[in-house]
């Protein structure tokens, strides 16, 4: 697609579109909580006008960031308007559906009501619980086929446009293997989930070879039906813990992990960056992506606070705490740089050359 005028236009449209809705979902279902369950409403603090203001420029800012982007080919630009809206908007009608058994689980702190079949022995014992008091926690094909939907609506249809901001820093990371075949690189998305930052990654990266773990069968198999239905490279998906990935040393030239440290406990939290390190390739790069943290925007503070609170996130007050910097540098990385775009932070880090693995 073509980057022209009218074009970009069209993404400030949809996006203004996508915001719109966003806000108006969030605002009719808290309001329809405060009839039908107040009893199941937490106690948030205000969000004064000034801080609602700074939220908007930085959101502004991702999206022109966005954009640019696309328009300098880190992306193809036909990304910025794609996603799957017919299946959404048939959708769309069990997210309303689902909001009373949400209600009931926040009324009665019911943080373990997961599907009768799951064997817990087949799970860290972190994983088992409903993370946004989300229906199955994710441990159903419900769960897995309302999952980005919800998390567009979170996000007042940013969400891409953040996953997006991991293709830039993994492009530059490669470049120390410019000298090989585009086909020979392989890059590893953990906590994959339904897939969609790996269809971005893919037409970022069309000849590149594709993996994701998730520990979800549900959502691997979401993903598989977003990723492997077309005349596209087939892309690998492996039921897996990322604390300890079924891959060799060294094997991979690339690594993403997107919004999964917030909901891990801090030494889980180190074991998936440790494992990072050790199937990257030396020279290879790691590029996390997660909510931002109280250091880098403290000015959010109190939107980070009300999120924890609105949402169960049990590991959340301590990750926008933790030194994800300093845990990099623990597993042996080097070269880490640091950004964030709206509600997102983004870390990028270079296995040493000279690392024995």
């Amino acid at each position: 697609m073509a980057t022209t005028p009218f074009s970009k236009l069209a993404y400030q449209t949809l996006q203004q579109g996508k915001s719109i809705a966003g806000l108006a979902h969030k605002e009719l279902s808290t309001k329809l909580m405060e009839l039908v369950a107040p009893e199941a409403m937490p106690t948030t603090e205000s969000v004064s006008s000034d801080i609602l203001q700074t939220l908007r420029n930085a959101m502004a800012q991702l999206e022109e960031r966005d954009w640019q982007e696309a328009e300098q080919g880190v992306y193809p630009t036909s990304l910025l308007f794609d996603a799957p809206w017919l299946d959404w908007a048939s959708r769309y009608p069990q997210v309303w559906l689902d909001l009373p058994s949400i209600w009931n689980r926040r009324k009665e702190r019911n943080v373990r009501d997961l599907p009768k079949d799951t064997d817990p022995t087949l799970f860290p014992e972190y994983y088992l619980q409903n993370f946004h008091h989300q229906t199955d926690g994710y441990l159903s094909d419900h769960s897995a086929g309302l999952y980005d939907l919800q998390v567009e609506i979170l996000f007042n249809g940013t969400a891409d446009a953040m996953r997006r901001r991991v293709i830039a820093p993994l492009k530059r990371g490669l470049k120390h293997f410019s000298d090989r075949s585009p086909a020979s690189l392989r890059i590893l998305d953990v906590a994959t989930g339904t897939g969609r930052t790996l269809h971005q990654i893919r037409a970022a990266l069309p000849h590149a070879e594709l993996i994701g773990t998730d520990l979800s069968d549900a959502y691997l198999r979401q993903a598989n039906r977003w990723l492997n239905n077309a005349q596209t490279s087939l892309v690998q998906l492996i039921r897996s813990n990322g604390e300890s990935l079924p891959l060799a040393n060294g094997c991979l030239q690339g690594v993403t992990c997107v919004f999964l440290l917030h909901e891990l406990p801090g030494e889980a939290r180190q074991n998936v960056i440790n494992e990072a390190w050790r199937v990257l390739e030396p020279g290879g790069v790691l590029v996390l992506a997660d909510s931002i943290q109280l250091a880098d925007t403290p000015e959010f503070s109190v939107v980070m606070e009300n999120f924890r609170k609105f949402f169960h996130e049990p590991y959340y007050r301590d990750y926008i705490g933790d030194d994800i910097e300093a845990r990099l540098v623990t597993a042996g990385f080097e070269g880490v740089t640091a950004e964030s775009h709206f509600m997102t932070r983004i870390w990028s880090a270079r296995k040493p050359v000279s690392s024995h693995t």
